[in-house]
C-alpha cells in the first residue's frame, strides 16, 4: 500500500511524462498542441506570422499591444492557425510561411482578407 501512495504522490509533471505515449519514430508526443498563426494588422494592411505552444494566451498578448514587434500595428486580427502535434513541425512552416513561396501559398488561402478592410 505505501508503494502505491508514493506513486500517486509524484509530481504531475513526472506522471505526465512516464504516461505520455510514444509516437511512431519513439519521441514522446506532449499532451498540448504547437500552432502557427497569422495576424493582419488592419492598421498597415500587413500580416504577422508567428509561432506559439499557447496560442490564446499569445493572441491576447498581442492584442493588448504587449509584444513588441506588432505593438504599433494594432489593431489586429486572428486570421488563420494550423495545429502541429510537435514543434519542430509547427517551426518548421512558421519559418516557410516567412519565405516567397509561403507568403504566395497563404495569400491564395487568406484572400478573404481583402473583405476585412
Amino acid at each position: 500500500m505505501a508503494e502505491r501512495s508514493k506513486a500517486l504522490a509524484c509530481p504531475l509533471g513526472l506522471r505526465e511524462r512516464i504516461r505520455s505515449p510514444k509516437g511512431l519514430s519513439g519521441e514522446k508526443i506532449n499532451n498540448y498542441m504547437h500552432y502557427v498563426y497569422i495576424l493582419y494588422s488592419k492598421k498597415d494592411k500587413k500580416l504577422y506570422i508567428g509561432y506559439s505552444a499557447d496560442l490564446k494566451t499569445r493572441i491576447i498578448a498581442h492584442l493588448k499591444g504587449k509584444v513588441g514587434i506588432t505593438k504599433n500595428r494594432l489593431p489586429l486580427i486572428l486570421v488563420y492557425y494550423e495545429a502541429y502535434v510537435d514543434e519542430n513541425s509547427a517551426r518548421k512552416q512558421e519559418i516557410f510561411y516567412k519565405t516567397g513561396q509561403g507568403r504566395r501559398i497563404l495569400k491564395k488561402r487568406l484572400e478573404y482578407i481583402k473583405k476585412l478592410d
